[in-house]
């Protein structure tokens, strides 16, 4: 059996009295996308920088490839690429030096390194910014320079903070289109960000992470369906007391001919509410849905919004 691209188990760390991670168990499979969703505070920056070794853990097993991250972090290192949330301070250096500098630290020569350089470049849209300092950049810019950053050396594992806070629309979109066709291509993902449309667009499985522990994990639509409520609107003609124990087994109310059903799923039952107001004489005038959401999930879970 393969060891999966990232094992954690019983993870913690504390920063004197601040406890920050109180248990994290976390496992991520080859070729996953795996989100790491939590309010600030929660453990996901601590976590990701423990993988990475920018920060030494109390006690726990952290493991890349079964591979342990201290007694092997020669390989473990090798197989990470990190997008930072926050930029390196390379102000001094035209972008493009700086990505061979960086490739540079795998022991990838400048020779070797070509092609990779001039991929990332073409494809991320910096070719014209090639000779351009950070400084010179603008956010989206930067955002696309982090990017490539952690791709120079082509880990198996990419872990992404908060790849697309602060940028705009268009360039999230263009982002989003990048790293679905990095999972295509079996990268492992690790992504941590405050939008919870993110997660649910692109994310296999995601953890929810409260107070240094994982809470809950599961595919976003799993978790929907589990722990968030939909409903189901119809407005209606002809209710009738006969209706009551029909819909005995139905979470329901009742206003202004308005009935409003509360459900896990709406496809699932739509055609059974409707059977049964038809075969009852009910006119049926239109009928809607609402969907929950992963963020309702959240705030069931943490009580918090995720901002």
């Amino acid at each position: 059996m393969n060891a999966p691209a990232v094992h954690i188990s019983g993870l913690h760390k504390s920063y004197e009295d601040t406890k920050a991670l109180c248990g994290v168990d976390l496992t991520i499979k080859d070729g996953q996308f795996y989100g790491l969703l939590g309010p600030n505070g929660a453990g996901k920056t601590t976590t990701i920088h423990i993988l990475t070794g920018l920060v030494l853990k109390n006690e726990g097993i952290t493991e890349i490839y079964g591979k342990d991250i201290v007694k092997d972090f020669r390989f473990t290192r090798s197989q990470i690429g990190i997008a930072h949330q926050e930029l390196p301070i390379d102000w001094f250096f035209p972008l493009e030096k700086l990505l061979y500098f960086h490739a540079g630290y795998y022991g990838i020569t400048q020779k070797k390194a070509k092609p990779r350089v001039e991929e990332l470049l073409e494809r991320l849209g910096l070719k014209d910014k090639r000779t351009s300092r950070l400084r010179q950049l603008s956010g989206g810019m930067k955002r696309r320079y982090q990017l490539a950053k952690a791709l120079v050396h082509d880990p198996k594992i990419l872990i992404l903070d908060e790849p697309t806070a602060g940028i705009d629309v268009e360039l999230r979109h263009e982002l989003w289109d990048y790293l679905r066709e990095l999972h295509q291509n079996g990268k492992t993902i690790l992504l941590t960000t405050h939008y919870i449309e993110e997660a649910e667009l692109l994310c296999e499985k995601v953890g929810i992470i409260d107070k240094g522990k994982i809470i809950k994990e599961g595919s976003p639509a799993d978790l929907t369906r589990e722990l968030g409520k939909a409903g189901i609107n119809v407005h209606i003609t002809g209710w009738n007391d006969e209706l009551k124990n029909a819909f005995s087994d139905y979470s329901y109310t009742l206003e202004d001919n308005r009935l409003h059903f509360t459900v896990r799923d709406p496809e699932e039952v739509m055609a059974s509410i409707i059977q049964i107001l038809s075969n009852h004489g009910c006119q049926i005038h239109s009928v809607s849905t609402e969907k929950s959401s992963l963020e309702d999930v959240f705030l069931n879970l943490t009580g918090k919004g995720i901002n």
